[in-house]
């Protein structure tokens, strides 16, 4: 049976004058996938995620999200998707409730929705005694499993995480990916970024980006072999030495 395609991608090109941040991009996600997308800074992983998630708008080629066109169908493409930045999403002037509730509101949920939804959400994440506290007070871990917990909060169906696990330690970044596979085996896909390379050996498929064009994707095991290498860390080394932008 052939796997359900969430994301499709032929041929994406985006320039900004006459530099080429995205060069003939081709590559398909599946869904409930957990697809890493790699790449030194500049490599032009962020302006393809833009592009996918309805931001900005590709100079040229085929490109296809949770079922709807980006050229034509960018609010369809929105209300499908969740986003979790790398600078973090949330408001730190908001409490842990507050923010659910905030969040839940722009998703068009209902509030009797968001009421069940939020005090789940609050009891699941063990957040119960700091509810009614100021999001700038609790600890950084907690932030990044709300806003994850958020951004998938209305049931997306994909999800797009930009280096979601950066300055947490290790014991926390553990646990985030095991919301991250729950998230996955509940049917929702997920593309997510990061500098972890450990992290990127969690992943189903890995597609690594080197001066805006894809210079290596497949299982993390795949791609080990294929460069004979010991591990994703030294894979990623192997291929962003190709890198002629500096």
């Amino acid at each position: 049976m052939e796997k359900e395609k969430a994301i499709t991608v032929k041929n994406l090109v985006k320039k900004f004058g006459s530099f080429v941040a995205n060069d003939n991009l081709t590559f398909d996600v599946y869904k409930g996938e957990i697809f890493g997308f790699l790449g030194a800074n500049g490599a032009g992983k962020t302006t393809a995620l833009k592009i996918l998630c309805g931001l900005s708008s590709p100079t040229s080629g085929e490109i296809n999200v949770a079922g709807f066109d980006v050229y034509s169908e960018t609010n369809k493409i929105k209300n499908n998707i969740g986003y979790m930045s790398q600078k973090f999403s949330l408001y730190e002037d908001l409490t842990v409730y507050e923010n659910i509730r905030f969040y839940g509101g722009i998703y068009g949920l209902k509030l009797k929705d968001i009421r069940k939804r939020a005090d789940e959400l609050i009891q699941k994440l063990g957040l119960t005694n700091v509810r009614n506290e100021l999001l700038s007070s609790i600890p950084l871990g907690w932030k990044q499993k709300l806003a994850f917990s958020v951004a998938i909060f209305h049931h997306p169906k994909i999800v797009f995480l930009d280096e979601p696990t950066g300055g947490v330690d290790p014991v926390t970044r553990r646990e985030f990916w095991d919301m991250i596979y729950d998230a996955a085996g509940e049917g929702i896909t997920i593309m997510v970024t990061t500098h972890y390379m450990d992290e990127a050996e969690y992943c189903n498929r890995v597609c690594i980006m080197v001066d805006g064009r894809i210079e290596a994707i497949g299982t993390p095991s795949e791609l080990i072999k294929n460069q004979n290498a010991e591990n994703m860390n030294d894979v990623f080394l192997q291929l962003a030495r190709k890198a002629k932008q500096q």
